[in-house]
This record gives C-alpha cells, sequence and structure tokens, in this order.
C-alpha cells in the first residue's frame, strides 16, 4: 500500500515537537514571571540632604569623612553630603541614636555604653559595617619619668574632650591602674586638636588619644618634638574585669613601622577597639545600600591618606556586634563576594 503525503498533515514526531515546543515556551513564560517577581526592578538613585558627624578636628575620623565625601558624590551624585564635626565617639552615638544625624562612625565600647546604660533609642542605632581599628596611644616627652599609667599620678594629663571616645577609654584605663581620674590625676579635657601642642608648651605632662595608625596630628608632633608612647597592654586583663563594656578592648600592638621616628624599630604593646559607620533605623535601606557600596569601593584610594582605612574589609564588615547590621547594608553584602 502506498501512503500518501497530504500537505498539513501531522505525524507523530510533528506533533511531538510541537508538545516540546509549547513545553519549553510556558516554561520560559513562568521564569519570566519569576524573575520579573523575585527581583525588583532597580529604583531611582537616593537623593537628598544628608549628615555625617565626623570628630574633632586634625583626627581620624574628620578625614575618614572627608575623603568619603567625595566618593560619596561620584557615587551617589543625587545625594548632598554634609559633615558636622563633633566631640567624637560618645558625642556621635548620640547623635544618631537621636536622629540628629544620619551617619557616622563611632568606636564598639561607646555604642556597648549607650546600649548597656539603655539610652534613649539605643534600639534604633543600626550599623551599616565595620571599619578599622582604633589603637590607643599614651603619649609623653621622651625624657618624662612616666613609664606606665600609673606615674601618671598627680600629672597633668589630657583625656580628650568630654563625648569623645578618649575620655571613655582614658577613664577606665586609669582606674585600671588604680587611679582615680577625679582624685589622683589633674585631668585635662581637650582633644587632639590642643593636645599636642600643650604637650610642647609643658600645659601637659601626658595625653591620652585613640586612632587609627598612624594619626596624623601625632605625626606632626614627633616632627618638632621628642616623644615617647607609654606601653598599656598590661592593662588589657585588668580592662575585662570591668565587663561588660570593656570586652570590646583587645589587646594589640603598635608595629615599629607605625610611626618610625618614634618608635625607632620597636614594637609598642597597647590595646585596640573596631569602629563601626553607624546608622539608624531611620535612614532608607537604599541609601544606607549606597553609602556601604561606596565605603567598601573607596577604601584602597582612601587608604592612601588615611592609612587605617585600608584595613577595611568586606569579609568582616559585617560584624558588627554590639548593634544589628542594617538592611540595607546587609542588601550590598549579599550581593558582593569577597
Amino acid at each position: 500500500m502506498v501512503r500518501l503525503r497530504i500537505p498539513g498533515a501531522r505525524g507523530p514526531r510533528t506533533a511531538r515537537t510541537r508538545r516540546a515546543l509549547w513545553g519549553a515556551g510556558a516554561a520560559a513564560v513562568v521564569c519570566g514571571l519569576l524573575a520579573w517577581w523575585l527581583v525588583p526592578e532597580p529604583g531611582e538613585s537616593p537623593s537628598g540632604r544628608v549628615t555625617f558627624s565626623t570628630g574633632v578636628r586634625t583626627g581620624v575620623y574628620e578625614r575618614y569623612g572627608e575623603l568619603l565625601e567625595r566618593h560619596l558624590s561620584e557615587d551617589l551624585p543625587g545625594v548632598d553630603l554634609r559633615l558636622r564635626h563633633s566631640q567624637g565617639s560618645v558625642d556621635n552615638v548620640e547623635r544618631v541614636a537621636a536622629g540628629r544625624t544620619d551617619f557616622t562612625i563611632a568606636a564598639a565600647d561607646a555604642v556597648a555604653a549607650y546600649r548597656n546604660e539603655g539610652r534613649a533609642n539605643a534600639a534604633r542605632i543600626r550599623a551599616c559595617g565595620r571599619l578599622y581599628d582604633d589603637y590607643m596611644h599614651l603619649v609623653v616627652p621622651e625624657d618624662s619619668p612616666v613609664r606606665s599609667t600609673a606615674d601618671l599620678e598627680g600629672r597633668r594629663v589630657g583625656v580628650g574632650e568630654e563625648g569623645s571616645g578618649v575620655s571613655l577609654i582614658a577613664g577606665r584605663l586609669l582606674l585600671a591602674a588604680g587611679l582615680d581620674a577625679e582624685r589622683d590625676v589633674e585631668t585635662v579635657p581637650f582633644g587632639i586638636d590642643r593636645m599636642p601642642r600643650m604637650l610642647t608648651e609643658g600645659k601637659l605632662d601626658a595625653f591620652f588619644w585613640s586612632g587609627g595608625l598612624p594619626t596624623s596630628a601625632i605625626e606632626k608632633l614627633a616632627e618638632r618634638a621628642d616623644i615617647r608612647f607609654v606601653p598599656l597592654g598590661d592593662l588589657v586583663p585588668r580592662l575585662h574585669e570591668q565587663e561588660p563594656d570593656t570586652r570590646y578592648y583587645r589587646a594589640a600592638v603598635m608595629a615599629p613601622d607605625a610611626y618610625p621616628s618614634v618608635q625607632k624599630g620597636k614594637s609598642v604593646k597597647t590595646l585596640a577597639v573596631a569602629n563601626l559607620l553607624l546608622t539608624s533605623d531611620r535612614v532608607d535601606p537604599a541609601l544606607t545600600e549606597g553609602v556601604t557600596r561606596s565605603v567598601i569601593k573607596s577604601r584602597d584610594e582612601i587608604g592612601r591618606e588615611v592609612h587605617a582605612a585600608q584595613k577595611v574589609d568586606l569579609r568582616t564588615a559585617i560584624y558588627t556586634d554590639p548593634v544589628p547590621l542594617d538592611e540595607g547594608a546587609r542588601r550590598y553584602y549579599r550581593s558582593a563576594k569577597p
């Protein structure tokens, strides 16, 4: 029998092919709908005026903020970032909790103290990332008889401005050394913008400073005066007896190349505490995501001028204890790859 092929007729193979094509088409439609549902369309870039509290003049926070401002203007052109000077970490935490600033930098111990004291709006504080560590300095003239913190008894000591992270740590260090800051030491409440000059003028016998390595104000002081660092590492165990707030301090070492002209090839035992980039739950997650991205992206360029910024690490930035990671920052870290 001869079978005639009738134009337009479909055999079994053609039917199977058609069903396969229909199946593939349906799958494509489903995948397209899922992609539309799961991946939101990109929104408008954040815009508007944003405030950033830095720190005292000539300090690391101030310089870091200035450099970050330049990069944000490129990465988020619609954002008008305004820098605001502050007294330091303690002041910065209070500002961001109260909503008086959108972003700031503060040391983890200052944040912990604010939260543990049950201060106003503490639960609203969020972190965009862990940045770099601050190292504690105790600076004296090279010929000073002060060899330990306990030797500060009866002397004039700069402890940072009231509301600064320096002041917070200095008080705890004096206590760990067995000294009463109000009775045993003449504390002088000035910042890094004034303490170096007061030391050279003989108005201070020593001063404390907490900052990234190196701090330019101390580098400049070393250029015009002979100074020395007093080791602080021996006080770490006694500091930890003041927990819970002091658990954020860790034993650390200033490498010989931190301040070569001062250390002369020797390391200095001290303590360090992490700095956090802070915001609050009032700030749009789209903005915090953009700011976090810019901070990580600009690390190397900022690090050329603020060496401490080179320590910003995508792998450790998410560890923001004692405050939770901001939702916008979380989005960025999920999308980024180390």
